[in-house]
């Protein structure tokens, strides 16, 4: 593994915050998605971080398929629910809107759900269902994506990664946070061992012959060139209950398409009939509960807390040091990024000069001297 340095969390924002805005990102909305990308990078999740900020979002810019303005619009509401559309905006800031509108409907009648279309990536799902759980919520909220995961006993990518991601307040200095793909890993997670000159895990990858794959960069290409897809989680087959994987996949994607009459399967490849670059017109659901309206906010805190020590306090298995929790291991990241930086790779650090450079920015990294 390369020798990594930690660049300041400051320096990294201001920097991306800064190019958001040459692209013609408003200056809230750039300051947004710079935080959800760094976000991302606190947790230790580096798939969906500053990985992300070059290849997902300035290219996607600069292509015409995303648009720096975000055009909210709301199609449809009830005192509970919204349909909104994002009109291929910059989906963290779709999400933003959509989650805190969500948050205050549940404040209002216990449960609120915002639906959403034609939006584009909208960088970790955790920072949505985080954004409940800071106000005392339960969060919910799942994404389709272009597709990737093949349904089980099939080697074609008809489903996106899909994540199912959920945020439960606890009395700990952590809340419980279920941030994961559906498939067994996610196409940032291949990107990043591409670019960190890694193979991919065996059992990961299925080639449209059935077989195995692991060169990173290989499999980036088939994927996109329909040659190879995602297993999903379980695996392979129903052996390992993959099924179970593909099942949550396809609930996601329903979530994600039907309730707000968008795109789904394979309308999200990002690609026209021509070959040509065209938007992924993604959706995104998101629902928040307020335990005020059951049995309080500080009796749910106090049970889930109850639950989490429990579950690490059970007998390990031989060899093992601790069992963690769901959020556990990204908050103690945070602890150990928190003052240190963010560790960036050379092929990063190449994509945040070539991006200055093009973008004619004022910034100086630590990593040139």
């Amino acid at each position: 593994m390369e020798a990594r340095p930690y660049i300041p969390w400051k320096l990294v924002g201001d920097f991306m915050t800064a190019a958001f805005e040459k692209l013609g990102v408003p200056h809230e909305d750039a300051l947004l998605c710079a935080d959800v990308l760094m976000e991302s990078d606190r947790r230790g999740i580096e798939s969906h971080g500053c990985n992300r900020f070059k290849a997902i979002y300035v290219d996607r810019i600069l292509a015409g398929i995303q648009k720096p303005v975000t055009e909210f619009e709301i199609l449809k509401e009830t005192a509970t629910t919204a349909v909104a559309d994002g009109h291929d905006g910059m989906g963290m800031v779709a999400g933003n809107k959509s989650m805190q509108m969500a948050i205050n409907k549940a404040r209002q009648y216990g449960m609120g759900m915002v639906a959403v279309r034609n939006s584009t990536h909208y960088g970790i799902a955790g920072y949505y269902a985080s954004m409940a759980v800071n106000q005392g919520m339960i969060g919910i909220t799942g994404t389709n994506a272009r597709p990737s995961i093949a349904p089980t006993f099939g080697v074609e990518n008809m489903l996106g990664t899909n994540p199912l991601t959920i945020g439960l307040p606890t009395d700990e200095e952590f809340p419980f946070m279920l941030d994961c793909a559906t498939s067994i890993t996610q196409r940032g997670k291949i990107e990043y061992f591409a670019k960190s000159g890694m193979d991919t895990p065996k059992g990961m990858v299925i080639a449209s012959d059935g077989s195995a794959m692991t060169d990173s960069d290989q499999i980036l290409i088939d994927l996109t060139a329909d040659k190879a897809a995602l297993a999903p989680l379980g695996g392979i087959g129903e052996e390992l209950a993959g099924y179970k994987g593909y099942g949550y996949a396809t609930v996601v994607e329903i979530l994600s398409a039907a309730l707000q009459a968008g795109s789904f399967l394979k309308m999200l490849t990002g690609i026209g009939e021509n070959k040509e670059k065209v938007p992924y017109h993604l959706g995104h659901f998101f629902i928040a509960i307020d335990p005020e309206a059951f049995m309080g906010l500080e009796s749910f805190k106090k049970t889930s807390g109850e639950i989490l020590r429990q579950l690490r306090s059970s007998k390990l298995a031989p060899g093992e040091k601790r069992i963690y929790t769901a959020g556990e291991k990204e908050y103690l990241t945070w602890l150990e990024r928190r003052d240190k930086g963010v560790p960036i790779g050379k092929e990063v650090q190449q994509e945040f000069i070539q991006v200055r450079d093009m973008l004619h920015l004022d910034f100086k990294f630590p990593f040139e001297e």
